[in-house]
């Protein structure tokens, strides 16, 4: 939980919280650099929507968000967005605590770090679709009571366009919640055969880009603060030893104590560390990163396995003391 709580804090300043909860907007931020691509931020206009708290929501992935009837080609094409590192704009239906479905509008948008390029966070704008009513062509129960395809029934006669087919009209007077970045990317190729969208008018895809600005403008001044700069767009190609933000939230599903470093880079300096050893030497990741593993030495430390582990990479082969070593030397920083 300590990751979560300094994501933000340690890169925009103590004080950002405050001023992205005074944003009307209904968005979420997340951290692909923690295991599991975790909310970090929701806003309150998120938790008003969506019906959850926000001890619900921060550090959760975004498998609650989703449901039945969600459509997993729009899924697969945010997938693909943060593979690619790349903003998207895409209609979704999404369900909210109560399992109210919606459709809304989802504009997600990366947060570049100004100095190596890398990915820091993904802004999530959601604005709900206000739908346009026409006469049913179909919903007929085997009653003859027309019906959405939940099996509830509608009033009257009219539904609402292309939205038709996935959300009953009794439940649009509820807002539902919005499809997160986790759930893109532990969702599956079931639900393909949804053939209806709900489309999103030009004014609420400007209202969704302007969100977009006004947050990734905050964030940008408050990075002004701590020094660490971010920006919108890539100011730089991503630096030596930077790994993708798609490559790092694989990495995060891995349990397991370790570190990757990059030989090809001077020193040959860590490039990423898992959170399970981050607890176990009770170091921050960037106390870590761009260092070289021999920090992790003390007085105790066996000069025997260091020589060991030198010549296993001097001929690039494995070496299995070399692994316990690493645990011995997290073990000797914990305690010391």
């Amino acid at each position: 939980m300590a990751l979560i709580e300094q994501s933000l804090n340690r890169r925009y300043s103590l004080y950002v919280h405050e001023e992205l909860d005074e944003l009307s907007e209904s968005f979420t931020i997340t951290d692909p650099s923690i295991s599991g691509h975790p909310i970090v931020f929701a806003s309150l206009g998120f938790l008003k929507m969506s019906g959850y708290s926000k001890e619900e929501v921060i550090g959760k992935n975004g498998r609650v968000f989703q449901g039945p009837r969600t459509n997993r080609r729009s899924v697969m094409e945010i997938r693909e967005a943060i593979r690619e590192e790349r903003p998207i704009q895409i209609s979704l239906l999404n369900y909210r605590k109560d399992g109210t479905p919606f459709w809304m509008l989802f504009h997600m948008s990366p947060v570049f770090s100004k100095d190596d390029g890398s990915v820091i966070h993904f802004v999530g704008v959601q604005v709900p679709i206000s739908p346009k009513p026409r006469r049913s062509r179909s919903g007929v129960g085997r009653n003859g009571v027309n019906l959405c395809e939940d099996g509830s029934r509608m009033r009257g006669d009219i539904v609402f366009g292309s939205c038709r087919r996935e959300v009953c009209s009794d439940s649009l007077v509820e807002l539902g919640p919005v499809l997160d970045l986790e759930s893109v990317l532990d969702s599956d190729s079931r639900g393909l055969d949804i053939e209806e969208t709900c489309e999103a008018s030009d004014l609420e895809k400007q209202r969704a880009a302007n969100a977009i600005e006004n947050i990734s403008s905050l964030l940008t001044r408050y990075s002004e603060i701590t020094g660490r700069l971010v920006c919108e767009r890539r100011c730089s190609l991503p630096g030596a030893g930077v790994l993708s933000s798609s490559l790092i939230i694989s990495l995060g599903r891995i349990k397991q104590s370790f570190v990757l470093t990059d030989p090809h880079l001077p020193d040959m300096p860590i490039v990423y560390a898992s959170d399970a050893f981050l607890r176990l030497t009770g170091y921050a990741r960037r106390e870590v990163l761009g260092h070289n593993c021999r920090f992790l030495s003390g007085e105790d430390t066996d000069p025997s396995t260091l020589s060991k582990m030198k010549e296993s990479i001097r001929v690039e082969q494995a070496c299995t003391e070399g692994q316990e070593f690493i645990l011995e030397l997290s073990s000797y920083i914990t305690c010391s």
